[in-house]
């Protein structure tokens, strides 16, 4: 049997990326190799309830959505997913994958949305960065740095020079809540004219730390 350990499945408004604001089904897969030192869903390390693709499927269409998100938690890390992403994208979803780019992403649908994080020194997970996925992406893709304070930003900002990544796709800078001031960091974008789109987490503004929203 085809199934995956879920830790949620609810319909909300999309906080981040190309399609914030719009509302979303976002499918939250438990486990994660990382531990990010600011993350903010670490309740998605262990526990959820296993479930086939076919009980997701049917969840999902419930809310009758146009963009549906899988996310954890690192979704890449349970080989169900990509079984999951396919049968997403043949029920003629719009579907965005959010990945700490420590895995691989080769085998990744191509229609599927990848959000793809480059961990900064602050994160605690630098190490973790797997390079190799930058050659996958295409135009449709977003690279997300989720910055901590101006050593992140530094790095943020080599990384897209050396690896030409505004070239490749979009990028998103997203400053670490409470820790980076969000102001402070769009002063510095538009100081040094990155070609980047700035993101706050727009579900935290609406619902604090609340779970499943």
């Amino acid at each position: 049997m085809n199934s995956l350990r879920v830790t949620e499945i609810f319909h909300s408004l999309q906080g981040e990326s190309r399609t914030v604001g719009c509302p979303t089904v976002f499918i939250r897969l438990t486990g994660c190799p990382l531990r990010c030192v600011w993350c903010d869903t670490a309740y998605a390390f262990t526990g959820g309830a296993r479930q086939t693709v076919a009980d997701i499927l049917r969840q999902v269409a419930a809310y009758q959505p146009r963009f549906v998100c899988v996310t954890g938690g690192e979704p890449l890390a349970q080989p169900g997913c990509l079984a999951l992403l396919d049968a997403l994208v043949e029920a003629g979803y719009a579907v965005s994958l959010e990945t700490s780019g420590a895995l691989d992403v080769s085998a990744v649908n191509p229609r599927v949305v990848k959000v793809l994080d480059l961990k900064p020194p602050g994160s605690g997970e630098e190490a973790a960065n797997r390079y190799e996925n930058l050659a996958y992406l295409q135009p449709a893709d977003q690279v997300k740095f989720v910055i901590r304070d101006e050593r992140d930003y530094r790095w943020a900002r080599e990384k897209m020079e050396e690896h030409l990544l505004s070239e490749r796709c979009e990028v998103l800078f997203s400053p670490v809540a409470g820790e980076q001031d969000a102001t402070e960091l769009a002063e510095r974008i538009l100081h040094d004219r990155l070609d980047v789109r700035f993101q706050i987490q727009l579900h935290k503004h609406l619902w604090g730390d609340r779970t499943g929203v």
